[in-house]
């Protein structure tokens, strides 16, 4: 078996391969998500927008994102132990998907609000408060969703790239209410308010969805794409020695990707031979994953006839 250059424990420690970076983001991040959960909700008791509060509302499910993000990163960083011999790289997935349950609750509760107010319309007041709100709140999400895309690109987190896409929600919402606003003071209709809320609502559960989707591929160990698979195998053969490969399995675990395969060689040569070149193998396909791996490589015969994972795989397509 052949890990990364560095094992687990020590690398995500380390904050210049991006465990501080993660920890940094996730604290700043729920802090500011607290205070416009207070400001929003403040600034729909004053409008009794429902277009500002779907607003709100999404900022409190940003915040409760973020908690799950700030605590998930932290899970995500705790080395393999005797319990979790695997580590611990899917507290993010999991932290992303408690990410996407809370969206898509949210976006219903706030989707039948809007209708109501859709079907009964009330008018807004102090609406100049409310565009002053949702500029500050627009220009503090883009300035996160930046950070958050800075991180994400040198951390690959799955659980700040989960938040991210709600910080980019909460840019199209805060947007969406920023037109509302406007529409509303020109016009003077009532129904344009709980018109975009409607909208708003409806994107919300379409970002749950994708969410949660990218999540379940982590948290159900759903293979590498193709492509990856067909350059693990093509790594592996291109080793002095190796005849075949079969029964490769692969998933990815959030902060590393796990790899096994049968590697068959010459059957007429020595173990210790064989091991190395098993050894070999395992570096090459290691060498393609430089933000983590765990690759194992198990020794057969060329030509052995046994029973193969392959062979069930195919079975069940």
């Amino acid at each position: 078996m052949k890990d990364e250059k560095l094992p687990a424990s020590e690398r995500r420690d380390d904050a210049s391969d991006g465990g501080g970076l993660r920890r940094l983001s996730s604290a700043i991040v729920l802090g500011v998500a607290s205070v416009l959960v207070v400001v929003k909700l403040w600034g729909w008791f004053v409008t009794d927008s429902v277009a500002l509060l779907t607003s709100a509302a999404d900022a409190a499910v940003d915040a409760l994102a973020s908690l799950a993000t700030f605590i998930g990163v932290r899970y995500a960083d705790r080395p393999a132990n005797r319990h979790y011999r695997f580590g611990h790289g899917k507290g993010e997935a999991l932290a992303a998907f408690t990410q996407g349950i809370l969206l898509a609750g949210t976006g219903l509760a706030l989707g039948a609000v809007s209708v109501e107010r859709l079907i009964f319309p009330a008018p807004l007041s102090e609406i100049e408060t409310g565009l002053w709100i949702i500029v500050g709140s627009l220009v503090v999400a883009g300035a996160l969703t930046v950070m958050q895309s800075f991180v994400v690109s040198r951390t690959k987190s799955t659980a700040i790239a989960a938040d991210r896409v709600h910080y980019l929600t909460d840019v199209v919402v805060n947007v969406a209410v920023l037109v509302a606003f406007v529409v509303t003071q020109l016009t003077g209709w009532d129904r344009t308010d709980p018109a975009f809320a409607v909208v708003i609502a409806v994107y919300m559960m379409w970002n749950a969805w994708r969410i949660a989707q990218d999540a379940s591929r982590q948290l159900l160990d759903r293979e590498l794409p193709r492509g990856r698979r067909d350059e693990i195998e093509a790594a592996a053969l291109a080793c002095t020695g190796a005849r075949a490969i079969h029964d490769l399995r692969t998933r990815d675990a959030g902060d590393r990707v796990f790899i096994e395969f049968h590697l068959e060689v010459d059957g007429d040569i020595s173990v210790h031979d064989g091991h190395a070149i098993v050894d070999a193998a395992e570096n090459a396909v290691a060498a393609l994953f430089p933000d983590g791996s765990e690759v194992i490589g198990h020794l057969e015969p060329a030509g052995i006839v046994d029973d193969r994972l392959d062979d069930r795989v195919h079975q069940n397509s």
